[in-house]
């Protein structure tokens, strides 16, 4: 998977489409991301003790990869993402200004 854990990405569709956000968590088997507070779904929460309420948690869902973008940290802008291997190692590119993330 392209995108990781900390990269700032842009979604391209659903509900949030335009909104940027942080991964929290990259799930590569399912093919989904996590985002800080976005894509953010209602979960009913029990009462833990007694006397306590229950109430209603907002709990962020994974969403697909194909529907969001990295945003370039040189270049700002939202681009595809390329690999290049230098020296043995493999490094991510920005598509659009060339540039390692």
């Amino acid at each position: 998977m392209k995108i990781h854990k900390g990269d700032q990405v842009l979604i391209t569709s659903g509900k949030d489409r335009g909104k940027t956000g942080k991964v929290l968590s990259a799930l590569p088997g399912e093919s989904k991301l996590l985002l800080e507070g976005l894509n953010l779904m209602k979960k009913h929460a029990k009462p833990k003790k007694q006397g306590e309420k229950g109430q209603m948690v907002e709990v962020p869902a994974p969403l697909s990869v194909s529907n969001v973008k990295l945003i370039c940290p040189k270049c700002g802008k939202p681009a595809r993402i390329g690999y290049k291997i230098i020296e043995k190692k493999k490094y991510r590119i920005c598509k659009k200004c060339n540039s390692e993330i």
